[in-house]
């Protein structure tokens, strides 16, 4: 049987971005987006908000360029895969796990006032810069591999 794992989601970030660096130099930003929904009660037409706060994961070069461009409150577009990390509590010895996204591509969606609704980051051909201050440590969870895939800007 085939699989697909497929996410796409327009929210506001809710901080902003988390940017570290593995030991081996990969950068990984976690961000969190708010995605609001309204909608109306079946008796009364009264319109309701529902608020979902969705972890991301960013990595590599993309992750910088989140790092670098978006703070708390600008709107992102993310497509990416649905990740399921589990792990036991130290405290209660109880597993614990959490669904969240690991990013594949996204899109700025506004361009702070010029009016067109997308903003792009500068394109540039050459490859990023290694740090130049060692990499600061990294959490135990760091384990998702780092992406190969080569980002368009």
């Amino acid at each position: 049987m085939a699989s697909f794992n497929k996410v796409i989601i327009a929210g506001n970030l809710t901080r902003d971005p988390e940017l570290r660096y593995t030991p081996k130099g990969t950068a990984v930003a976690r961000i969190t987006l708010a995605v609001n929904r309204v909608y109306s009660s079946g008796e009364g037409g009264e319109k309701k908000e529902e608020v979902s706060f969705i972890d991301v994961d960013v990595w590599g070069r993309q992750a910088e360029v989140i790092g670098q461009y978006l703070k708390k409150g600008r709107p992102l577009l993310v497509e990416g895969r649905l990740k399921l990390d589990s792990w036991e509590d130290k405290n209660t010895k109880q597993k614990q796990s959490k669904l969240k996204v690991v990013l594949e591509n996204f899109s700025f969606l506004d361009s702070k006032g010029d009016g067109s609704g997308v903003a792009e980051a500068p394109r540039s051909s050459r490859p990023a810069p290694a740090p130049s201050a060692p990499p600061p440590p990294s959490d135990p969870g760091d384990s998702e591999p780092p992406q190969d895939d080569d980002v368009p800007f």
